[in-house]
């Protein structure tokens, strides 16, 4: 069973709500565990180039199940999987999109974050993964 909609639902406040207290305006993306969108939610006057960033950050860490972050390092001139965000239809290879883990460790679904710096876009995405923690 991947996430519910109730569960995607109540990372998007959880995120929406760390975005509000950061100050910052963004895009909040979750997919299910076949990397279908389940929620989503852009604050007003978030960048509208980032609705598909989000979306694509969710979809990159759950077609990989770790962290864009983490594939981005991977993916560097030089690295293993350089070029890597050309394939699946464009991956997103930075900061901003995580897996969500059940409490067995089997990843059910994702989220991805987009709207303000890569810093701030884990932070938000992090407060959205562990508002429903452990499923």
């Amino acid at each position: 069973m991947g996430i519910t909609l109730e569960q995607a639902q109540t990372a998007i406040q959880a995120a929406h709500q760390k975005a509000l207290d950061m100050g910052v305006k963004m895009n909040i993306a979750v997919v299910d565990a076949g990397a279908n969108l389940t929620a989503f939610v852009r604050m007003d006057d978030a960048w509208l180039g980032s609705v598909d960033i989000a979306i694509r950050k969710a979809k990159t860490a759950r077609f990989f199940d770790m962290p864009t972050g983490d594939l981005g390092k991977a993916s560097q001139p030089g690295g293993s999987l350089y070029n890597i965000e050309h394939s699946n239809g464009g991956l997103i290879t930075f900061p901003g999109g995580l897996p969500i883990k059940d409490s067995t460790g089997r990843v059910v679904g994702a989220i991805g974050v987009s709207g303000s710096t890569v810093e701030d876009d884990y932070a938000v995405a992090q407060a959205g993964v562990e508002a429903i923690s452990g499923l």
